[in-house]
């Protein structure tokens, strides 16, 4: 028998107020939005010399950092076919169809991704979670988890299998 190892960090403070909006349904687009969003993390892999999957406090601090660079802002796809990001000298402008909207740039986090769903959130932060653990010497996991609450009871999440090289 092979034992599996994995580290799980839930905290009060993974949380981040965000305005989105998506599209849905080949074309609707919602109203601008917030949401209070929650993330967990989930990561697994062998024990290093340590006895670790990873540090606790490496992880909680990379998905913190994370978490900070979306609070108070308004997330925008910048992949999406339907909804076109510009951003000039001092703002940003999302159009749809024949909507538009005019933001600060300091009040935006533009993300690759093609829709701000709380799944391809998801994704998007386990990337950039992979990157920070990196910068920090942690080991690259097997499998990484993040989920991402949107409302109460609400959860999307993506796992991610990087490869040994990441």
């Amino acid at each position: 028998m092979q034992p599996q190892y994995d580290v799980r960090v839930v905290k009060d403070s993974l949380v981040f107020s965000a305005a989105h909006f998506i599209t849905y349904a080949g074309g609707l687009c919602e109203r601008l939005h917030g949401h209070n969003y929650r993330v967990e993390v989930e990561v697994h892999g062998p024990l290093d010399e340590n006895q670790y999957v990873v540090d606790f406090i490496a992880l909680r601090d990379a998905a913190t950092k994370i978490v900070q660079s979306l609070d108070h802002h308004v997330v925008l796809p910048t992949e999406s076919t339907l909804i076109h990001v510009a951003k000039s000298e001092r703002e940003t402008t999302a159009t749809f169809e024949n909507r538009r909207w005019v933001f600060p740039n300091e009040d935006c986090v533009l993300l690759p991704v093609a829709n701000t769903t709380a799944e391809l959130l998801g994704k998007w932060f386990a990337e950039r979670l992979l990157d920070e653990l990196h910068a920090k010497g942690q080991p690259v996991p097997e499998q990484l988890t993040v989920r991402v609450e949107e409302n109460f009871g609400q959860w999307a999440g993506c796992t991610v299998r990087p490869r040994p090289t990441e």
